[in-house]
């Protein structure tokens, strides 16, 4: 509560000696106090109206009190008729006053009204109600009404008088200096609460903050400064920033900052800049200048922040986003810009331009009998030659598994291209030496020679792959060339294009619907639709049948506004049902980049009034990323803000997304690819990919879903991971529109998911749970390869200790320190006694002793129970 002001300070002068009268006016005097509080703190309007009218009405009571009183000895005095007369004047001016607040601010209005209320209260006690209480006192001490009054002018005239004019005069100064100094000090508190403030601000924030001269010459700096450069305050101050400069800008650098600074009034900008350590370090800086009242510059400010960390992780997706991870070859995006390039190289040197794809003969036996690593490294040493075999300028890059695509410029002729490619299939036939073992492999390659009035790459690729299998029908192990023959393919597909035309026409096509789960809550919240081909003979044809063979057409576009509208009118008629589910569906870049595709879904929408568009979402598919950045950007934000849908980046981790597309594309969802995820468990590659890339999805403010769940397994790690959305097989497999309901019905959570999201443990607990889970997966893979005939085996799991996912884990953990040194031997201990069983399990089998090694199982069982008591140990 603010503390009183006190305008009139009550004094033992005012006493009357009659008690009710004097307590009467104490009551007026704290009243006139609060409303010169209220003013003198800006108090609303409402309170101050409130004080005035208590006022008022206590005004009005004190007067017929006084009246009663005075009626009693003066019943029919002039006396008794003034001091009425008095009361009425009052009553008349103070609403005379209170009526100005149409004419001037509030404040001025109870300013004035304070200023009379003061005077006329202290006149109205000291003279007039003084007058008539010492005449009434007189009278009750026996004297007669005349008497009482020459006694009380006698008393109240010579020093008297001069004291009481004095004492008004008085009251009339300090209501209005006291109202003044409390002005003043509201004004001054408000100043030094800002002050205090912008204190704690440049003292506690983050940001590094430095303050210059008009010579640009350091007069002050934060803590953060001192934190972020590691000089301190008396180090820096008296210096030019310039001090801190890493060398890597150059002067025009610095001329245009300062050119900006001067004609924007502002400059940011990422600067490098070095640590008092000689570290280099980036930065966003932003300066400003401080100028005084007459907007003349004082002072510049320089506000930075370390930006180290953000830039590691643009290096690193920007990484993943040209290159593919295990080869550190070129992937699509980084291909395709390079093919850009080679056009227009070769039409301006007139030269011939060769795309060839390249597919390793039988990998698929080496990769199962060798191993998964020891296939991984072969497809490393395959790229190392190819990269010797071919010149600087010429590109290849890994298109996915063990194949390869390759751009060969400044071709004469394709004598020249002949001689380059024999080179790499020969140097690719030389034996490789991995390991402990030495493997063979050929490699066939197609070749498509780009011309120069028509240069799509998408095209050459499909020519060049069509000519590879050709080169592997002819025997393997040599390249064949694209020829004329290989047109008749277009006219099949034409053909194909005709049917699914007609099946579209027909309705024979349909959509189903993949559920999507949130395994943190167990709520079902989405689906994804999913084309289907129902053709009456045939029966189910999968997408992959039908869907590559319209791409890049305006059936593409067609069947993909047909999908749209099917989708809509699904979640018009569950929403009739009371289901709300939010429904996906893919988009294609051709059919995303079509002229009319925003205002077509415009329209399509329009004709769903009843459906909430904040339940449909686009899947922007993987190819979207080769098409115009700028181009696909607009349209998603256009479908975001103009049309209300999400929109998703589909397949993210393939390589064909990169952190341009995250800081670029408005998509509010990142949806992490299936070939990662069904591996995850068994390849540690796929799991810092995942990883990776939930933590971007954090770091850029994106949700994140999982596709390809298809085990209790797989969902326990994403949720450790924190990764809660997924859909898959272990969820639900794709289903018709009719059959969702009563899925929703039936539909239990996984109860180990819901245990894991409900339980917290420890950063450690969570690391141990995860390497739980690895080892479970590694056990079940080789136990059932061990129980399987080879025919039958698709590959093993890791069995190099030091590479697979247990063998990582302890790695990493004795890197951070989790466990004490005693504890960590003993799991390495554990963990090798595991791997020598299984080696050994391994050799039996594949020497042909099968039922040898499956009856060794039991002992390796009993190792993993050894290693899981001992991590029960470690927690």
């Amino acid at each position: 509560m603010n503390e009183l002001i006190d305008v009139f300070p009550w004094s033992t002068n005012f006493d009357t000696g009659i008690a009710e009268i004097d307590e009467q006016h104490k009551v007026l005097v704290k009243l006139i106090n609060q409303l010169a509080t209220h003013l003198g703190n800006e108090s609303d309007i409402d309170l101050l109206d409130k004080t005035f009218v208590e006022l008022a009405d206590y005004a009005d009571y004190h007067f017929q009190s006084e009246e009663r009183i005075w009626k009693k000895y003066f019943p029919s005095n002039s006396s008794l008729k003034r001091h009425k007369e008095t009361h009425a004047s009052f009553v008349t001016l103070v609403l005379e006053l209170k009526a100005e607040e149409a004419n001037k601010p509030i404040n001025e209005v109870v300013e004035d009204l304070l200023a009379f209320l003061t005077h006329w209260l202290a006149h109205h006690i000291l003279d007039s109600d003084m007058r008539m209480s010492k005449v009434v006192a007189a009278m009750q001490a026996g004297f007669s009404l005349e008497s009482a009054k020459q006694q009380m002018n006698k008393e109240m005239s010579g020093v008297m008088g001069g004291v009481l004019d004095t004492t008004i005069s008085m009251y009339d100064h300090l209501c209005t200096r006291t109202l003044d100094l409390k002005r003043e000090i509201n004004e001054r508190s408000k100043v030094e609460k800002q002050l205090r403030l912008a204190s704690s601000v440049f003292e506690n924030t983050l940001d590094g903050i430095y303050i210059t001269d008009i010579n640009n010459l350091i007069v002050s700096t934060n803590p953060a400064f001192q934190k972020i450069t590691g000089y301190s305050a008396a180090e820096v101050i008296g210096k030019n920033p310039s001090m801190l400069s890493s060398g890597k800008q150059d002067p025009e650098f610095y001329a245009d900052m300062w050119k900006t600074l001067s004609t924007s009034g502002y400059w940011q900008g990422e600067i490098w800049n070095r640590r008092k350590q000689g570290e280099i370090y980036p930065e966003l800086l932003t300066i400003l200048p401080i100028v005084d009242d007459n907007r003349v510059i004082t002072h510049y400010i320089g506000l930075f922040r370390d930006i180290s960390h953000s830039k590691k992780q643009q290096e690193k997706l920007e990484l993943m986003a040209h290159y593919d991870v295990l080869t550190q070859l070129p992937n699509r995006i980084l291909l395709a810009d390079r093919f850009r390039r080679a056009v227009a190289h070769s039409k301006r040197t007139k030269t011939q331009l060769a795309v060839c794809f390249l597919d390793l003969d039988d990998f698929k036996p080496v990769n199962d009998t060798y191993g998964h690593e020891t296939g991984d490294q072969l497809l490393i040493e395959v790229a190392a030659r190819i990269k010797a075999s071919i010149r600087d300028e010429d590109t290849v890059s890994r298109h996915g598994g063990d194949e390869y695509v390759l751009l060969i410029g400044d071709l004469d002729s394709f004598t020249q291209c002949a001689v380059m490619l024999d080179r790499i299939i020969h140097a690719l036939a030389l034996p490789y030496s991995i390991g402990q073992q030495d493997i063979s492999i050929s490699a066939s390659i197609g070749v498509s020679l780009a011309a120069i009035d028509d240069t799509d790459l998408d095209t050459l690729m499909r020519q060049a792959d069509q000519a590879m299998y050709q080169a592997k029908l002819a025997g393997r192990n040599r390249y064949s060339l694209f020829n004329t023959e290989q047109d008749q393919l277009v006219i099949q597909k034409n053909i194909r294009l005709q049917e699914i035309k007609q099946a579209l026409a027909d309705n024979e096509f349909c959509l189903y619907y993949q559920p999507k789960v949130n395994m943190k809550t167990g709520e079902v919240f989405g689906a994804e639709a999913l084309i289907r081909w129902i053709h009456p003979e045939k029966g189910l044809i999968p997408p992959l049948k039908f869907l590559p063979i319209i791409e890049g057409t305006k059936l593409e576009i067609t069947v993909g506004n047909w999908v749209i509208n099917e989708a809509l009118q699904q979640l018009k008629v569950w929403k009739a049902q009371g289901i709300e589910l939010e429904v996906s569906v893919n988009i294609s870049s051709f059919h995303l980049q079509s002229a009319t595709f925003i205002n077509d879904l415009d329209a399509v929408l329009a004709q769903y009034p009843t459906v909430d568009t904040q339940y449909f979402q686009l899947e922007i598919l993987e190819s979207s990323a080769l098409g115009d950045l700028q181009s696909i950007s607009a349209i998603i934000k256009s479908c975001i803000d103009s049309l209300g849908v999400n929109v998703a980046l589909d397949d993210f981790g393939t390589g064909y997304s990169s952190l341009t597309h995250l800081r670029n594309l408005a998509a509010k969802t990142i949806k992490i690819d299936q070939t990662f995820v069904r591996d995850m468990l068994d390849d540690p590659d796929d799991y810092v990919i995942i990883d990776s890339i939930i933590g971007l999805a954090s770091s850029f403010n994106r949700k994140v879903i999982a596709e390809g769940v298809e085990t209790t397994e797989h969902g326990l790690m994403l949720l450790i991971m924190g990764c809660d959305r997924a859909q898959g097989y272990g969820i639900a497999r794709p289903m018709p529109a009719s059959e969702i309901q009563n899925w929703l019905k039936q539909y239990i959570p996984d109860q180990a998911w819901l245990a894991c999201a409900n339980k917290r443990r420890t950063a450690k607990e969570d690391k141990v749970m995860l390497f739980r889970l690895a080892l479970n997966q590694w056990q079940q893979h080789f136990e059932n390869n061990i129980q399987s005939l080879p025919d039958n085996i698709e590959n093993w799991p890791i069995m190099k200790r030091s590479k697979c996912h247990c063998g990582i884990w302890i790695m990493r953990a004795n890197q951070e320190q989790m466990f004490a040194k005693n504890w960590f031997q003993t799991i390495v201990d554990a963990h090798n006694a595991i791997h020598d069983i299984a080696d050994d399990l391994f050799n039996k089998y594949y020497a042909s002793d099968i039922a040898e090694a499956q009856a060794g199982l039991k002992g390796l069982s009993i190792a993993i129970e050894h290693m899981s008591d001992v991590l029960g140990e470690c927690e």
